[in-house]
């Protein structure tokens, strides 16, 4: 860990990082929300009285005497702006109080009365409202198509035809959604917990009618998020509109439990994978349809079967979504979004064909590789895949085996492996940003960034150290503030690149000012990377990686622990060797948690999350992840950004939930393809 790794981790250990809620305002009030107690209905009556007489309540609001709010193309944003009840955990009302214990008693004094119906919750393969949407998250086609897949399926050699399917998941950061927001002359302040104050700051202008000038959203410290702060949520209009309305600065956190309604999830998904191939496991066709549901409140289409068009070579191939809205709350981004679900089942079928084939599955994996991107025909701008599965073969001890089922025991523990591929693209974003040299010899660069616990202060120094060509320690980065230059949200793995491009670009354009004696006043310079963005070449821009997992099943209970785990990636030049392995080995283990205990369990009656907290809704701790490691290749692409740089936020997650199934299936023979591999699910076919 280098110095400025220490005083990052130094300010939040100790206390002094401030996050949303404990930034200090002075007269501050509480706020607590109320949550709809039906799937889906009208509200009749909001009852307030009882809440109203308590001393230190200074106001409730609901549908039935909330401000109106300009609309935005995010339903869940309309708080308070209808009677519908559009599912269970809904917000319905909010109480604000002097002390949060005075909020959360009075918001149980609310009294709601509905009209409901029941609702329609359970995704389905043979749903009657299944459609296809215009298009999938992160504007990707809905559907592709080459050739003639369904042909050429009926005249392989080696065929598969399997169901896999991935239940919804909740992203549940650490420092749950919150915000504090401050009017002050007309003008508001939030700090909020998000993954971009840019775009926090533009919804809330639009939403509350503002100048832009008139609003400012700091966040300097997000306490995790993995996308379900990428986009604004409930809370930060409800605090606005509430601190407006009582006429003071107002505090509202989402307890643990609201957030399983509020804050966006992984959708479920079904996922239907056929593939043929010759005797020799070359692809000859691929088809990878997904069903998947969103909310009746807005449409959001994860891009679940979008990396198929980029991951294997084959004549003929065809990928659909098709999207079902149901009475739910409304999913949204969670690490890797498309990739993660679209790879458990596109890397499952790929061992199932190994196995099929009789062909070892890194062999087959290798023999698939493609010249180009498959669908796009665009050359790669590097693609490392087959090094990362040779270099991980080697360090894992993989020897090149008959696939099938061979499990080593000992005693009543049977001993298998796993090996899977990942990816994910490599965006950038447009972004603008400063640099300012002082007199004494010192910098401060200013983008609106947003560290959201990945160590963003740290990589953006180094890189305008390395421009600048001094000593980091010299060098302050300010971020998670919408004053600054404008910046976009920290996600898609997107941030380092973005960020740091117009960091490297302003830090370039100050460099011929500092030939010449700095001005007591300081000198600053200024980067824009829209038309750089806009204008760069047209390559296919991919991060890869391979995963390796060993798994110990225990026969007699069905638990499956896992011994060993190792990541290869591929992804560029790696700017910070040590909080790169953290964000490698993070998103490795949250695959842990998807294959064997993440799952969102629906109440089909009622509607509602039954698990909507860490103590029902597992997730991997210190004693489930034993011996977990990430390397990485070096790797020069010329063709990315100034630094040469790839995401690594979220390719960790990608294939690692198919590694451990795959090795599951190795050490026993069974194939699970619904997650996660439970032993309850396991044990039965033992």
């Amino acid at each position: 860990m280098n110095g400025l790794e220490r005083v990052e981790a130094r300010d939040k250990v100790t206390g002094t990082a401030r996050y949303a809620v404990e930034h200090p305002v002075e007269g501050a009030a509480y706020a607590v929300a109320v949550q709809a107690t039906v799937g889906r209905g009208e509200i009749e009556s909001v009852d307030t009285a009882a809440a109203l007489a308590l001393p230190s309540v200074l106001t409730v609001l609901s549908c039935e005497n909330a401000p109106e709010l300009r609309p935005v193309d995010d339903g869940e944003l309309a708080v308070f702006q209808s009677r519908t009840v559009a599912y269970r955990g809904q917000l319905v009302a909010a109480v604000v109080a002097e002390t949060p214990e005075a909020a959360q008693e009075a918001a149980a004094l609310v009294r709601v009365r509905y009209t409901s119906g029941s609702p329609d919750v359970r995704l389905r393969p043979d749903h009657p409202g299944l459609y296809m949407p215009d298009e999938v998250n992160a504007s990707f086609p809905t559907e592709s198509a080459i050739g003639d897949p369904e042909s050429a399926l009926t005249r392989a050699a080696v065929q598969i035809d399997a169901t896999y399917s991935t239940p919804a998941e909740h992203n549940n950061p650490m420092e749950p959604h919150a915000t504090l927001a401050v009017w002050d002359d007309g003008g508001l302040t939030v700090y909020d917990s998000n993954q971009g104050a840019s775009t926090v700051h533009a919804t809330l202008a639009e939403i509350f009618d503002l100048d832009p000038d008139r609003v400012r959203v700091v966040s300097p410290h997000v306490g995790g998020g993995f996308g379900s702060k990428g986009t604004p949520r409930p809370n930060v209009v409800l605090a606005s509109m509430l601190a407006r309305e009582a006429g003071r600065p107002v505090k509202l956190a989402f307890t643990r439990q609201q957030m399983f309604a509020t804050t966006g999830y992984r959708t479920p998904t079904i996922q239907r994978v056929r593939l043929g191939a010759d005797a020799d496991g070359r692809l000859t066709s691929i088809i990878h349809e997904a069903v998947e549901q969103s909310s009746t409140v807005r449409e959001f289409a994860e891009q679940t079967v979008a990396v198929t068009r980029v991951m294997y070579q084959a004549p003929h191939r065809r990928t659909t979504h098709r999207l079902v809205r149901l009475d739910v709350p409304s999913p949204s981004w969670m690490r890797a979004p498309g990739e993660t679900p679209g790879m458990w089942a596109l890397e499952s079928a790929m061992d199932e064909l190994a196995v099929t084939a009789g062909i070892d599955p890194i062999e087959l994996r290798v023999r698939n590789e493609p010249e180009r991107e498959p669908e796009s025909g665009l050359p790669w701008s590097s693609r490392n895949l087959v090094a990362c599965l040779r270099e991980g073969a080697e360090r894992f001890g993989w020897a090149s085996r008959d696939p099938m089922p061979c499990a080593r025991r000992e005693g009543r523990t049977l001993i298998g492996t796993g090996v899977a591929s990942a990816t994910y693209p490599a965006y950038r974003s447009p972004n603008r940003a400063t640099a300012r040299a002082e007199a004494d010899g010192t910098f401060v660069i200013r983008v609106a960034a947003a560290d959201i616990g990945t160590g963003a202060r740290t990589a953006l120094t180094m890189i305008a150290a390395d421009a600048l060509k001094t000593d980091p320690g010299r060098i302050t980065v300010e971020i998670g503030d919408s004053s600054f230059p404008r910046a976009s949200v920290a996600g898609g793995s997107s941030g380092t690149a973005g960020w740091g491009s117009a960091v490297f670009r302003a830090c370039e354009a100050l460099l011929p000012a500092l030939d010449s004696p700095v001005p007591p006043e300081g000198v600053e310079a200024s980067a824009d990377t829209a038309d750089e963005v806009k204008a760069q070449e047209k390559y296919a821009r991919h991060a890869f990686g391979a995963q390796f997992v060993e798994v110990a099943v225990d026969i007699d209970t069905g638990e499956i622990r896992v011994p060993r785990m190792l990541g290869v990636f591929a992804a560029g030049r790696i700017i910070n060797p040590v909080t790169a392995r953290s964000q490698f080995i993070g998103g490795m283990t949250m695959g842990l948690g998807m294959a064997l205990m993440e799952e969102s369990t629906m109440d089909e009656e009622f509607g509602d999350y039954l698990n909507h907290d860490l103590a029902q809704y597992h997730v991997p701790v210190n004693a489930d992840v034993r011996d977990v490691e990430a390397v990485w290749l070096d790797e020069e692409d010329p063709h990315l950004n100034p630094m040469g740089s790839k995401g690594i936020g979220e390719i960790g997650i990608v294939g690692a939930a198919a590694a451990v199934a795959n090795a599951v299936h190795h050490a026993t023979g069974v194939r699970v393809r619904d997650l996660p591999i439970t032993p309850g699910r396991l044990l039965p076919l033992l």
